[in-house]
């Protein structure tokens, strides 16, 4: 249960006090969150190789869809709202979740190829 909270809270996987991204980035500033290249606290390297978060943007991906699939759900089948304002309602959600997706989906890639020494 704490790696869960871990993961959801960007903590670095090895010495679990640091967190992964300095900055938590804007969306609305069109800014990035930053992550530094280590750990500051254990040195821990997050980018294992060039390339490495790549696949991050399939959990990503995973991420916005499921997002996406419960807004459809909510506002179309529970609320009985129109297609097009629940597709506007869709793309308004991924906009706002874009800067937390990148940082979530960076989180779990990390600790899925994270091994304790």
């Amino acid at each position: 249960m704490s790696s869960i909270l871990d993961i959801l809270t960007c903590k670095c996987p090895k010495c679990k006090k640091t967190k992964i991204f300095e900055t938590k980035g804007s969306i609305w500033r069109f800014k990035i969150p930053y992550m530094p290249i280590n750990c500051t606290t254990c040195n821990y390297k997050f980018e294992r190789e060039t390339g490495f978060f790549f696949g991050a943007m399939f959990v990503s991906y995973a991420l916005a869809a499921a997002e996406m699939i419960a807004c459809l759900v909510l506002f179309w089948l529970l609320m009985d709202l129109t297609p097009l304002i629940v597709f506007f309602i869709v793309v308004f959600t991924s906009f706002l979740c874009s800067t937390f997706n990148f940082r979530l989906a960076r989180s779990i890639w990390i600790y899925i190829f994270y091994k304790a020494e």
